[in-house]
């Protein structure tokens, strides 16, 4: 065999050793897809769904050119609908907005641990005083107040981990947003609580994971 023959051979072995990698590689990867596909096909995962079930307003106003002061406790819950999977809630910040700009500093909720279909129920106070807002904002708050409606926006930004069985996963970010539509106009559709007025609202609130 000549030198050159060999030189063949040789290239000929290392095409066959880098196609049956390339196939390693390649098998490797679809097993470990069609490993994530049957785990979710078991487990079915569903993100944790929240309702804003009450706000109680102690004050909201305008406190100066363009200052708002804005005081409300709110009441939460959180249901797990997996049968098979348990949350852990490592970080939950709420904060109530208005018209897309916080209004309140971030509340944060003691770190909690949520079972299979379980309900989790939290009742953070929300505080702003004197929150700084752009100038339009204050105009747009008292047309909504006089037309005795206006939305409040509840928010939660946090961070979540999954449990299932021994396994516990990384963290995932976790935000909540609750519109609250308050009626200042008509007090029948608030309950006066002290010179507070609670509003009970039962509203679903968007869910991103």
């Amino acid at each position: 065999m000549t030198a050159k023959d060999c030189g063949a051979h040789h290239l000929d072995e290392r095409k066959k050793l880098f196609r049956l990698a390339a196939v390693a590689v390649l098998a490797f990867v679809l097993l470990i897809l069609f490993i994530i596909f049957l785990v979710w096909l078991i487990l079915r995962p569903t993100k944790p769904r929240f309702i804003l079930l009450d706000a109680t307003i102690y004050a909201f106003n305008i406190s100066g050119p363009n200052f708002l002061t804005s005081n409300l406790q709110v009441t939460l819950s959180s249901r797990n609908p997996n049968a098979r999977i348990s949350i852990y809630y490592d970080k939950l910040d709420v904060y109530a907005a208005y018209r897309s700009q916080q209004i309140t500093l971030p509340t944060l909720l003691p770190a909690d641990y949520q079972g299979h279909k379980d309900i989790n129920v939290w009742s953070p106070f929300l505080y702003g005083n004197a929150v700084p807002i752009a100038p339009y904002l204050a105009d747009v708050l008292a047309q909504d107040q006089m037309a005795g409606t206006l939305l409040i926006n509840v928010r939660i930004n946090g961070r979540v981990r999954w449990k299932v069985g021994t396994f516990i996963s990384g963290r995932y970010h976790l935000y909540v947003n609750c519109p609250a539509y308050i009626s200042f106009g008509d007090k029948n559709n608030g309950v006066p609580v002290g010179p507070a007025v609670k509003y009970q609202l039962v509203q679903n609130c968007h869910v991103d994971v």
